[in-house]
């Protein structure tokens, strides 16, 4: 799984972008899924339906990340941008970025000798930043990119420490790698699933016009899970109300974000599951964020949603990091959903 991850979290996918992370997957299955139905509907989502008894259980997670649009090109050669998704300016300065072509670059601002007392004292403004990809004028620009243009960030996939996990869009390629075990686990007869089980692989999260609400609205699923990587702040002088979970304490099993109230039925149900078969597991300590739930919880009828989440230091950079049994612990819990009955 963490092979996978590797390979997914260098690919190129911004929001609306999806298309070789999406069929980077679907390389990864197309040997388990024989027989299944699967397609991509209208909105870039891949779904696939693989079956099984009970109500209708659908497991999703995004395959969009962060990015960059360039919205001009001056004389000099470089490129004005607007962000793709939420992205802190004061993470940007000197940051490699790459294009779906190839073109690198970085993220350069006003240096720090000419700014200003009042300059210094605040974050960089996008409208300051630009990126250099080495042209001198802005026909040599126009050569290698153009206005519409996307980038991400250029990151390498790196495991140091003990147990972490360093990369760009972690956030949620990490669910997709998870999904993707899944998928093979079921193959392999290593789960049979209690439930009518879907698997949907989104676009557009990061920018909030999410392709789940058109997924959910197609499966029309009684329960679902996303899979999710959650940002959290456990560093030093941060107390620990506002760290939201910490690296390496398993997964984050929560009861409301800025989007959604979750079932608290359907939660504590993972959460006794999770605590009888000893998979570490913590609460989101901070109400904050949100993600495809709040999409899916309003398809037709309803559903009964549920969000299981990797901590995350330092989401949406090109610096995201996971801890190793964060991410076996969340994939050993959905495992552990599929397995039982759905709650009373």
């Amino acid at each position: 799984m963490k092979e996978l991850l590797n390979k997914l979290s260098l690919e190129f996918g911004p929001s609306g972008c999806e298309d070789r992370v999406r069929e980077a997957i679907k390389e990864e299955i197309k040997d388990y899924i024989v027989g299944k139905e699967s397609f991509v509907d209208p909105l870039g989502n891949y779904i696939i339906h693989i079956g099984g008894n009970g109500p209708k259980l659908m497991i999703s997670a995004h395959m969009d990340e962060v990015g960059f649009m360039v919205k001009g090109i001056t004389d000099e050669g470089l490129l004005k941008f607007g962000t793709v998704g939420g992205i802190d300016p004061i993470c940007l300065g000197a940051k490699r970025v790459i294009s779906e072509s190839g073109v690198r670059g970085n993220i350069v601002m006003k240096p720090i000798h000419l700014l200003s007392p009042s300059e210094r004292g605040q974050a960089p403004k996008i409208k300051n930043l630009s990126i250099d990809i080495g042209a001198s004028t802005k026909k040599e620009a126009e050569e290698l990119t153009f206005v519409g243009d996307y980038f991400t960030f250029d990151s390498d996939y790196v495991e140091y420490g003990e147990g972490f996990i360093k990369g760009k869009a972690l956030d949620d390629r990490l669910g997709c790698a998870i999904m993707c075990q899944l998928i093979k686990d079921i193959y392999e007869g290593k789960i049979e699933p209690k439930y009518d089980t879907y698997f949907a692989f989104t676009t557009r999260e990061e920018i909030g016009y999410s392709g789940a609400y058109g997924a959910s609205m197609r499966i029309r699923p009684q329960y679902a899970i996303v899979i999710e990587s959650k940002a959290v702040a456990d560093i030093y002088g941060v107390d620990e109300d506002s760290e939201v979970a910490r690296l390496g304490d398993g997964v984050i099993i929560s009861f409301a974000d800025r989007g959604a109230i979750y079932d608290h039925t359907f939660v504590k149900h993972i959460k006794a599951i999770a605590d009888k078969n000893e998979i570490k597991n913590q609460t989101n300590r901070y109400i904050s964020g949100g993600n495809d739930s709040m999409h899916i919880q309003k398809n037709a009828e309803g559903a009964r949603v549920s969000t299981l989440s990797c901590a995350s230091r330092y989401i949406h950079s090109q610096s995201d990091v996971i801890h190793e049994d964060d991410l076996f612990a969340t994939y050993e819990t959905v495992k552990e959903v599929l397995k039982n009955d759905r709650p009373n």
